[in-house]
C-alpha cells in the first residue's frame, strides 16, 4: 500500500480510513492518498484467499495474520489488490448515526436498501418538473393557437383568388382599408352609416425570388368597370351581384352589398393581375397594429392641424400610435393639393414606417410585442377564405419577412384628370404609362435594382434571340389556342401567311391547357426558324422555351406557338419589359416628410 511503501504505515490509524464521500453519501474505505474507493454498503468480511488452512485450525484472527499479509479488499478498484500490515485487522464500517445494528458474528445479515442520494432525487424532481413544464407549454401553445385561429375572421373568395399563393412562385396580394366606422369610438368621425368602401387599396407584388417586391397603390376616386360578381350569401345560395361601368374604384366594395371578392375582381380586370389572397382592415386595424409595435415613427415637413381627421401636430419627427395614427392615415385636406392622391403618398409613409418597425429587432425579439401584434392581426384583418388559419397566416409571413425593405417599392396606378369632368374629383388611367406599370408587375420586373443573379439570368434568355434567323419561307410552325380570345389561332395563322411568309403553318386549335403568357417551343436544329418567328411576333427570349419538335399533319417537324392569355391580338409585340417604367416611386427605407 502507498503508505507503507513510504514508510508511514505505523503512523495510519485504520479506524481513520473510513471516509464519508460526499457525492454518494456512503462511507469508503480510503487506504492511501489515490482516488476515493467504491462505497460499502454493508459490514466489510476481510478474507484471505490463501489463508483457508490456518483459518481451518479455529483461529481467525490468528488466520488473518498468518495469510502472508496478503489480503485482497473487495472495495479495491479492479484489477488492484491492497495489502494491509501483517498482524492488524481492517476495521469495520463505522455505523453512521441512525444506522440500523449490524447482524451478530457468523449470521449474514440483509442487504441494506440502498437509498438514493439527495442529487439523485434533485435530479429526478427537477426532471418531473421539467416534463410537467414542457407538456403544460406544448398545450398552452396549442389552446393559443386555436384562440388565434378563432380570432381570425374570414370571407369565401367566391373563386376571385388564384386559390392562395405558393412558396415557389410570385405573391400578389390585395390589402384592402375600408372607411367602416365600425368600433369604439370610430362613430365621431362621421359617416357611421358607411356599408365600408375600398378606401385605401394596395396590391403587393412579392418577385418569385423574394428579392424584391412592389406596393402599388389603386386611388379610390380612379374610374373603373366593375365585373359582374358571384357572392355566397348567408344561407350558401349563390348571387350574382351585376357589375358597372365607369364608376369609381371605392365601390367596388360595400356598394350594392358587394364583398372584398368584387375587388379583387374589380383589380384583375383593371391590371390584368388576379391576386392569390386579400385581407381587410377598418379602422381599428390601424389603432391596435400601431399600439401592438409600440408606435412607428413618422415625418411632417410643417406643421398640421386638420380639424377633419383630428390630426394636430408640429412639424418634424413623431412616434405615433392607437388614434393618433388612425388621424394621420385619414388626413386629406392637410397635406399636398388636398386629395386622395395626396393622402396616398402619406399612407405610404406610414406603411413603410411600419414595415420598418415589423422588420426592426426591437420588434422581432420582443415576445410580449409579437404576442400583442399575433392578437392584434388576427382580430383586426379579415382575410379570404383561403388563409383562414394561423399556419397560413405564419407561412405568408415568413415569406413577407425575406424581404429587404431597401427593395419594397411604394408607387401608385398613373393616372390623368378624368376629362369628362370640368371640376376635378376623379382620375382616369393614364392609358401610355399604367399598361407598363402593370405589364412590369406581371412579369416580375423589379422597380428597385435587380440582384446581379436575375441580371445573368435575363442575359441568358436574351441570348437566346441572337444569332442566324431563317427566312420567313423556311418556317414550319402549329399555332395553338392557349387561353387567348376565341379564334386567335385562325387570326394569327391568316396574318403570318398573308402579311409575313410563313406560309408552313398551321391551325392546330386549342391546346391542353391554358397558359398565362404565350410561348414558342422548338428543337436545338430549329433555333434559326425560332429566332425568326419570335422577331415576326415580338416575342421575348423567356416566351421561347428550348425542347422539342412536333409532326405536322403532313408528318414533319414542326414548332409548337401556344397563345396564352396575355395574347393581344396579331401584330401586336408580344415582348416583355425587363425593366420598370419610370414613374414617381419610394422605397421603404427610407424616410420622408409628409409635405
Amino acid at each position: 500500500m502507498d503508505a507503507q511503501g513510504r514508510g508511514r504505515a505505523d503512523d495510519i490509524d485504520p479506524a481513520d480510513q473510513w471516509v464519508l464521500n460526499p457525492n454518494t453519501g456512503e462511507y469508503e474505505l480510503r487506504l492511501s492518498n489515490s482516488a476515493p474507493q467504491s462505497s460499502v454498503p454493508g459490514p466489510r468480511r476481510a478474507a484471505s484467499r490463501t489463508g483457508a488452512a490456518s483459518r481451518a485450525a479455529g483461529s481467525t484472527a490468528q488466520g488473518a495474520a498468518g495469510a502472508q499479509g496478503a489480503v485482497r479488499s473487495r472495495t479495491a478498484a479492479p484489477g488492484r489488490e491492497t495489502r494491509q500490515t501483517p498482524g492488524r485487522e481492517v476495521p469495520a464500517q463505522r455505523r453512521r448515526r441512525g444506522a440500523p445494528e449490524e447482524p451478530p458474528p457468523g449470521r449474514r445479515g440483509r442487504r441494506p436498501v440502498k437509498k438514493k442520494s439527495k442529487a439523485k432525487k434533485a435530479v429526478l424532481w427537477t426532471g418531473g418538473i421539467m416534463a410537467f413544464v414542457v407538456v403544460a407549454a406544448a398545450a398552452g401553445a396549442y389552446l393559443y393557437i386555436e384562440h388565434l385561429n378563432d380570432n381570425i375572421q374570414s370571407v369565401n373568395d367566391d373563386g376571385a383568388s388564384t386559390g392562395g399563393f405558393s412558396k415557389d412562385k410570385a405573391i400578389n396580394i390585395l390589402l384592402i382599408g375600408t372607411d367602416k366606422r365600425t368600433g369604439a369610438g370610430n362613430d365621431k368621425y362621421g359617416d357611421s352609416g358607411s356599408a365600408g368602401h375600398a378606401d385605401t387599396t394596395i396590391l403587393l407584388h412579392v418577385s418569385k425570388d423574394r428579392s424584391n417586391a412592389t406596393a402599388l397603390s389603386i386611388p379610390r376616386d380612379l374610374i373603373v368597370d366593375i365585373p359582374d360578381c358571384p357572392t355566397t350569401q348567408e344561407d350558401g345560395s349563390q348571387k350574382v351581384i351585376p357589375g358597372e361601368t365607369g364608376v369609381r374604384f371605392n365601390t367596388s366594395l360595400g356598394q350594392e352589398e358587394r364583398t372584398p371578392s368584387c375587388t379583387a375582381r374589380t383589380v384583375t380586370e383593371l391590371t390584368g393581375i388576379k391576386p392569390d389572397n386579400f385581407m381587410v382592415a377598418d379602422f381599428n386595424a390601424v389603432k391596435t397594429l400601431t399600439t401592438a409595435v409600440g408606435g412607428v415613427e413618422v415625418c411632417l415637413a410643417k406643421d398640421i392641424n386638420d380639424p377633419d381627421s383630428k390630426l394636430d401636430l408640429p412639424k418634424g419627427e413623431h412616434k405615433i400610435e392607437g388614434e393618433q395614427a388612425l388621424a394621420f392615415v385619414r388626413t386629406r385636406h392637410a397635406v399636398g393639393t388636398g386629395g386622395d392622391l395626396s393622402r396616398i403618398a402619406l399612407q405610404q409613409q406610414f406603411l413603410s414606417a411600419l414595415m420598418r418597425k415589423l422588420k426592426s429587432n426591437d420588434t422581432l425579439t420582443s415576445p410580449t410585442k409579437m404576442i400583442k401584434l399575433a392578437e392584434a392581426g388576427t382580430k383586426a384583418l379579415t382575410v379570404d377564405s383561403q388563409l383562414d388559419s394561423i399556419d397560413k397566416l405564419k407561412d405568408l409571413g415568413l415569406e413577407l419577412g425575406k424581404l429587404n425593405t431597401k427593395n419594397l417599392t411604394f408607387t401608385t396606378v398613373p393616372v390623368i384628370d378624368n376629362p369628362t369632368e370640368k371640376v376635378r374629383a376623379t382620375v382616369v388611367v393614364n392609358p401610355t404609362t399604367a399598361p407598363q406599370v402593370f405589364q412590369a408587375i406581371q412579369n416580375d420586373v423589379s422597380f428597385t435594382a435587380v440582384k446581379q443573379q436575375k441580371q445573368k439570368e435575363a442575359a441568358a434568355v436574351a441570348a437566346r434571340l441572337k444569332g442566324t434567323k431563317a427566312d420567313p419561307s423556311e418556317v414550319r410552325v402549329q399555332v395553338f389556342n392557349g387561353g387567348a380570345p376565341a379564334g386567335s389561332a385562325q387570326e394569327t395563322l391568316a396574318w403570318l401567311q398573308t402579311e409575313e411568309g410563313v406560309e408552313k403553318s398551321e391551325n392546330a386549335g386549342n391546346a391542353p391547357a391554358a397558359l398565362a403568357k404565350t410561348t414558342l417551343e422548338y428543337a436545338p436544329d430549329q433555333a434559326d426558324q425560332a429566332r425568326r418567328l419570335a422577331d415576326i411576333m415580338g416575342l421575348s427570349g423567356s416566351a421561347m422555351k428550348p425542347g422539342k419538335s412536333v409532326t405536322n399533319s403532313q408528318g414533319l417537324p414542326t414548332m409548337t406557338l401556344t397563345l396564352g392569355k396575355d395574347f393581344k391580338g396579331a401584330g401586336v409585340s408580344l415582348t416583355a419589359p425587363t425593366k420598370a417604367p419610370d414613374v414617381e416611386k419610394s422605397t421603404a427605407d427610407k424616410v420622408e416628410c409628409a409635405k
